[in-house]
């Protein structure tokens, strides 16, 4: 296969962060001028956690309008829910009976979410990497943009490609799927503690931009974003167990596409309080106009509706199909 497939999900976890943004979504907008994408809202991935029913739905499609407002274009891409596509989820009952339960173990997503309380964990958080398998290599992607937390998942991903093309002595049938790594990436951290990823499920909303905070909410929270009372270093190598600095400094850098080198050449030996007001005034620029139109989408629902019906039908062509031979490979037959 010559065609460069990426493929790449999201969470409907409603009211989507910079860090969705900076870490995900802006990636996403820069590579589909360079691959055949498809960017899918994995909602049966959410469901490892209760859902409620209700936001569940409401956040599939903030989700797509937050992709279509930050310039993911619905004709170029192909953007659906994971649920419209069955194909995901009989692809992962096949992956789990080629994966290892060793494989399992192993993933330390899952130990992290699960702690002490493993033996009450659903069975749905500890094999969900086969599913998230399954949504990548039902479409034989050839690209996946990942950070460093999904790497190893990612990895896992090429492990059972190996596997099944071997046991099924299939050469090449999966790809070896490669990952796409941002040169200028890192985390986005809270805004409250600069060592937690920027995430919705913290208490504070003070603790995070999100996509449609105002102006005035921007300006308020990156002047009481925690810092500390060293300047600003002109070096990288000053930004050493100074992580709230290194947070504020790497936005700046993300939002800008600039090297954070850069942002200490121009901001070194200066006070936090001048460098947050040019912060505060990128984040509006660039954030502002696409909460505005995340609102306008989400007031026309059966837009919304039509770009996810005709995404998952697209992708469904694409899966179908190749399910169909993976069925005929591993000698199982629908008799309709």
């Amino acid at each position: 296969m010559n065609k460069k497939r990426v493929f790449s999900g999201v969470q409907p976890t409603g009211n989507l962060h910079l860090g969705n943004y900076l870490g995900a979504i802006k990636n996403f907008v820069d590579l589909q001028n360079k691959f055949e994408c498809i960017y899918c809202i994995v909602d049966l991935h959410a469901i490892t956690n209760r859902q409620d029913p209700k936001e569940l739905k409401s956040n599939v499609l903030e989700t797509a309008a937050s992709f279509i407002a930050s310039g993911l274009d619905p004709k170029k891409n192909i953007i659906f829910n994971q649920a419209s596509v069955s194909a995901h989820s009989e692809l992962a009952w096949i992956f789990n009976c080629v994966a290892r339960i060793g494989w399992m173990n192993r993933m330390t997503q899952f130990k992290e979410k699960a702690g002490n309380n493993k033996e009450n964990a659903s069975v749905g958080l500890l094999v969900y990497p086969n599913l998230m398998a399954a949504d990548i290599l039902i479409y034989k992607a050839t690209h996946v943009p990942v950070g460093e937390d999904q790497k190893q998942h990612l990895e896992l991903t090429r492990d059972i490609a190996k596997k099944f093309n071997n046991d099924f002595k299939c050469e090449s049938f999966f790809p070896i799927v490669e990952p796409l790594i941002p040169k200028e990436f890192s985390r986005v951290m809270s805004l409250r503690d600069g060592k937690k990823k920027m995430s919705k499920s913290e208490d504070s909303d003070q603790s995070r931009i999100n996509l449609k905070d105002d102006d005035d909410t921007i300006n308020q929270k990156i002047k009481k974003a925690k810092t500390d009372n060293d300047p600003i270093p002109s070096e990288a190598s000053g930004l050493k167990n100074r992580p709230e600095a290194l947070n504020l400094i790497s936005i700046y850098a993300s939002i800008n596409e600039i090297e954070v080198n850069g942002v200490l050449k121009e901001f070194g030996g200066k006070n936090f309080s001048t460098f947050k007001s040019k912060l505060s005034e990128s984040i509006i620029e660039k954030i502002c106009p696409i909460g505005k139109e995340v609102v306008k989408l989400l007031n026309d629902e059966n837009y919304l509706n039509k770009i996810l019906i005709n995404g998952s039908e697209r992708a469904n062509l694409i899966a179908e199909n190749n399910l169909k031979e993976i069925y005929k490979i591993i000698g199982l037959k629908k008799f309709t």
